[in-house]
């Protein structure tokens, strides 16, 4: 019972972090204030961006289980392919979050999917550290000493 409390509190400690960081690239981007009009369907920026927030968060996901099955003594070595899934889904996730922020031209609500281009930086960059920390784990697991 503790450990699921332990994990819920840490899921949503998690949550609330990602949300503060896609605020704070949101400011970053100067895109953080809401549009005079607001939009309710679906865009292609938006569209856009939810794509490649997904595809972050699927590089995000290989990331952790080739990170998983590069650890210990039975899985060693093991989990190259998945990092290098993580670090083109992560590569491509960052690049096109980035790009969509930088043609945003409203903020929150403008159909512009600066929320999603945001979101898909972060996890972009989640899955290129996963990635990258997995690949280096399974590669010094094969070098011989």
């Amino acid at each position: 019972m503790k450990r699921t409390f332990a994990l819920i509190v840490a899921a949503l400690a998690a949550a609330a972090l990602f949300g503060l960081l896609v605020y704070g690239v949101l400011v970053a981007a100067q895109v953080s204030d809401s549009a005079a009009t607001t939009v309710h369907a679906a865009t292609p920026r938006r569209l856009w961006a939810t794509t490649t927030a997904v595809l972050g968060l699927g590089g995000v996901v290989a990331g952790g289980l080739a990170l998983r099955r590069s650890v210990g003594p039975i899985g060693a070595g093991k989990g190259k392919k998945g990092a290098i899934v993580a670090l083109l889904a992560g590569v491509t996730a960052a690049v096109n979050g980035g790009l969509n922020l930088a043609v945003a031209t409203g903020g929150l609500g403008s159909g512009n999917g600066v929320v999603g281009g945001a979101a898909a930086l972060l996890l972009g960059l989640i899955a290129m550290a996963l990635g990258g920390l997995a690949f280096a784990r399974s590669h010094r697991a094969r070098s011989p000493d």
